[in-house]
C-alpha cells in the first residue's frame, strides 16, 4: 500500500467515526526551518559585515595617517588638531630621504632585501627538511632532539646577543651582512611548524608507495613531500621575511655605518637634537612599502595554500 492510499484510508476512517482528519504536521516544520535559518543568516550578516568593516578601518588607519604625516611639513604635523587629509609634499619628503648621504637609504633597502631573502630561503629549506625528518623518519634520539628544538623557542633572543657577537667577532664577520644572516638560517619555530604540518597532511602510505617505486629519501622529500609542504612553506616564508625585514637590534649591534639595513637607517633619521618628523614618516613609508607589496603579490596564493592544506588534512 502506498503512502497516498494510506492517507485516503485514514481520512475515510476519520469521517466514518466523526473525527477530523489528521493534520500533516511534517510539512509546516520543513518549510519553517529553512525560513528560520535564512532569518538567522541575515541577522548574522547584518552584524558581521559592519563589525568587519570597522575592524578593517581601525587597522588601516595607522597606515593612512602615516601617509598623511609623510605628505605634510613639520609645522602642520605639530598643529592641533592634526591634519587628516594628505598634503602635497610627499614627493619632496621622499626625495629628501633618498638624497640624505648620512642615511644611505637606497643601500639600506638593498641590504635588507639581501638579508631577508637569503634568511627566508635558508629557513624555509632547513625547516622543511628538518620537519619532514622529525615527523616521518625514525632515528635514535629523535624525540630528545625535537624537545631541544622546542626549548630553543623559549629562550629570548636577547640572552644570546653577547655570545653571538663574540662568535661573529672570532669569525671576523662583524660589520658585514653575513653576521646578520648566519645566526638566523635555522628557526626552531619553523622546524616545529613544518613538523606539525607534515604530521597532519602527509600519510605514511604515500611515503611507502614512493619507496616501493624505488625513490631514495631525498627523492621522496623533493618529489613527494615538498610539493605538499608548499602552502605551509609560503606562510613560513612570509613570516620570516617580515621578521628579518623589521629586525633592528641585532643589525644595529653588528653592522657598521657603511652597511645599514632599513631599520638602522630609520633610526639615523630620528637621531640628533632635532627630529624631522616629516622625514621620519616618509622613510617609514618607504620601509613599509616592500612588505605591503609582498603581501599584495603573494597574499592570495598564501591564503589559497592554507585552504588547500586544510582540506587535505
Amino acid at each position: 500500500m502506498t503512502d497516498l492510499q494510506r492517507t485516503e484510508v485514514s481520512i475515510h476512517r476519520s469521517q466514518a467515526h466523526g473525527t477530523p482528519p489528521p493534520k500533516e504536521s511534517g510539512a509546516p516544520a520543513t518549510t519553517a526551518r529553512p525560513a528560520r535559518a535564512r532569518r538567522v543568516r541575515r541577522r548574522g550578516s547584518r552584524t558581521t559585515t559592519p563589525l568587519l568593516a570597522l575592524i578593517t578601518l581601525v587597522s588601516a588607519f595607522p597606515l593612512y595617517f602615516m601617509v598623511v604625516m609623510a605628505s605634510r611639513p613639520n609645522d602642520e604635523i605639530a598643529s592641533l588638531p592634526p591634519p587628516l587629509t594628505p598634503g602635497d609634499q610627499l614627493d619632496d619628503n621622499i626625495r629628501r630621504v633618498l638624497d640624505n648621504a648620512d642615511v644611505m637609504f637606497v643601500q639600506a633597502v638593498m641590504n635588507s632585501f639581501i638579508v631577508a631573502i637569503t634568511a627566508t630561503a635558508c629557513v624555509v629549506l632547513t625547516s622543511c627538511m628538518a620537519g619532514f625528518a622529525f615527523a616521518k623518519l625514525r632515528f635514535r634520539g629523535r624525540d630528545v632532539l625535537m624537545l631541544a628544538v622546542v626549548v630553543t623557542m623559549m629562550i629570548p633572543i636577547q640572552l644570546g646577543l653577547v655570545p653571538l657577537y663574540m662568535l661573529m667577532a672570532k669569525l671576523h664577520l662583524v660589520g658585514t651582512l653575513q653576521s646578520v644572516i648566519l645566526p638566523f638560517v635555522v628557526s626552531g619555530f619553523g622546524v616545529f611548524f613544518m613538523r606539525q604540518f607534515c604530521l597532519q597532511t602527509i600519510p605514511d602510505e604515500m611515503l611507502d608507495a614512493a619507496r616501493l617505486d624505488g625513490c631514495s629519501t631525498w627523492q621522496v622529500f623533493w618529489h613527494v613531500v615538498f610539493p605538499v609542504l608548499r602552502p605551509a612553506a609560503a606562510v613560513l616564508g612570509l613570516l620570516v621575511f617580515m621578521e628579518r625585514w623589521n629586525d633592528f637590534l641585532w643589525p644595529y649591534l653588528v653592522l657598521d655605518l657603511d652597511h645599514p639595513t632599513v631599520q638602522v637607517a630609520l633610526s639615523r633619521l630620528s637621531g640628533g637634537y632635532y627630529t624631522d618628523q616629516a622625514l621620519v614618516m616618509a622613510g617609514t613609508l618607504l620601509g613599509v612599502v616592500p612588505l605591503l607589496a609582498v603581501f599584495v603579490l603573494f597574499g592570495r596564493q598564501i591564503v589559497g595554500g592554507i585552504m588547500q592544506g586544510g582540506m587535505k588534512s
